[in-house]
């Protein structure tokens, strides 16, 4: 290779990371404004197939297809809200028997733990005061999950707004052949294999939580189904979710317990693992370890909004930078595909 084309590339290579950095502090900077647009995006590729097939099948005018499905995603919204603060007030209505069922196995374990701490010269009542839990705890996880919905509110207003204004200026925009088919067809695909298969895993874990009569199983079926959205972190997070209820629960039995664990940990790995995969196949095309950057990425930047989003966006840039030859390697990174690098 020439010097004067080796410096070329290193000086454009140079240019393009300085570019990604300042796109992601300005990305970082303007996340208020932009979480609810680029929300409001994935929503209306979604909410787009229900307003497709009432205009094209049913022959529904279109602004009387985007009033129903943007009714239709109002529901839903009401009814998600409604079920997270019904489980909210139920559990801000037992609090204080999970506080005296804390207690009770906090003594247990201490009556336990006498004799062996007693060799080692540890007082009981020093473990006692270490492992004192407020009475006010329970209290602050209830107020911060009341904000967490008030901001959760205000966030779905806006996001309803540029998803209307969005599919509204949906018909009319005819832009560059790789954003009205590849990109729109792989988002759709992931968007509704995800969706798909996340209301899958969110209805058998909340039916066999309900089965073995453990709390809030509906709340635990509905993170199941929102932290499906994020790849492996997301199943983990899920399946062990449940725990704290499911151990300070004094009516559960020891066998009851365990298979509140290991029944909804084997609906997430088959489901994850088998079922997934089979769908959506090399759609994507991106490697794990890939992900798995884009997640903490993403994650670092927006939050937890950001980790939900990290697969998708990430599979929109592969699709972008693998257009020109001078970003086709990124894209070939980002797909694990090193033998294209030539190395």
């Amino acid at each position: 290779m020439e010097p004067g084309m080796r410096e070329w590339r290193i000086q454009t290579f140079c240019l393009i990371i300085l570019t990604a950095i300042a796109v992601a502090a300005s990305l970082y900077w303007l996340r208020p404004v932009m979480i609810p647009l680029v929300l409001a995006v994935f929503f209306s590729l979604g909410l787009s197939l229900i307003s497709d097939v009432l205009v094209r099948r049913l022959s529904c005018p279109r602004i009387l297809a985007m009033i129903v499905t943007l009714l239709f995603a109002s529901f839903l919204a009401f009814l998600l809200l409604a079920l997270i603060s019904g489980s909210v007030r139920q559990l801000a209505g037992q609090a204080d028997a999970y506080q005296s069922s804390i207690d009770s196995m906090k003594i247990r374990m201490l009556e336990r733990l006498e004799g062996p701490l007693e060799k080692f010269g540890v007082e009981t009542e020093e473990v006692d005061k270490m492992l004192a839990v407020p009475t006010s705890a329970i209290g602050n996880v209830l107020l911060t999950t009341t904000n967490t919905i008030l901001e959760i509110v205000k966030q779905s207003v806006l996001v309803l707004i540029f998803v209307f204004f969005l599919l509204i200026g949906r018909g009319s925009v005819r832009g560059p052949s790789v954003f009205r088919t590849e990109i729109e067809a792989r988002v759709k695909r992931y968007l509704v294999t995800k969706a798909g298969a996340s209301a899958a895993t969110g209805f058998l874990v909340g039916f066999i939580l309900s089965i073995l009569d453990v709390q809030l199983a509906m709340v635990f079926g509905l993170a199941a189904f929102l932290l499906n959205f994020i790849p492996s972190v997301g199943s983990i997070i899920a399946t062990l979710l449940p725990l704290p209820v499911v151990i300070i629960d004094p009516d559960l039995s020891f066998s009851v317990r365990i298979l509140a664990l290991v029944l909804p940990g084997a609906v997430q790995i088959t489901i994850g693992n088998f079922v997934e995969p089979k769908i959506l196949g090399d759609s994507l095309d991106l490697h794990p370890v890939a992900i798995l950057s884009a997640l903490i990425f993403w994650g670092m930047l927006w939050g937890i909004v950001g980790m939900f989003l990290a697969v998708p966006m990430t599979a929109i840039l592969k699709i972008l930078l693998e257009r020109y030859s001078y970003t086709a390697p990124f894209a070939h990174v980002l797909a694990g595909k090193f033998d294209h690098l030539g190395l």
